[in-house]
């Protein structure tokens, strides 16, 4: 079975997403252009971004309905990167919470309204 290796967010303001992402991950992106940035991690995975208006085919409508997920150590770590997204300004949805389903989780939006989740092993 294919593993996944990259996800795409397509996004309203390249540069604005650009430099969210790059504060974000603390990483300039591998490849950038006009309309699209790329970010491999350490871990081999690859994030990008893409401008929505420059699609072929165009999209009829697009919303955003993305999440991307992050795993953290434990709950100090959850915690004090809570604490640094908020101090970053970035709009924090769901507080620290236990989930029916394990660990411990907060969500966070990117400028284009995308969750990104952040949680702790079960």
């Amino acid at each position: 079975m294919p593993q996944p290796t990259a996800v795409l967010f397509y996004v309203a303001d390249i540069a604005r997403s650009s430099a969210f992402y790059s504060d974000l991950f603390d990483l300039k992106p591998t490849v950038a252009s006009p309309f699209y940035a790329m970010y491999k991690l350490d871990t081999g995975f690859e994030f990008a971004i893409y401008d929505r208006n420059k699609l072929q085919p165009p999209a009829a409508a697009m919303s955003a309905s993305a999440e991307l997920g992050f795993t953290v150590a434990d709950n100090a770590a959850l915690n004090a990167l809570h604490r640094e997204w908020i101090e970053k300004g970035i709009e924090i949805i769901m507080p620290p919470m236990k989930m029916y389903f394990g660990g411990i989780h907060f969500m966070a939006l990117d400028p284009d309204g995308h969750r990104l989740r952040v949680a702790t092993p079960d």
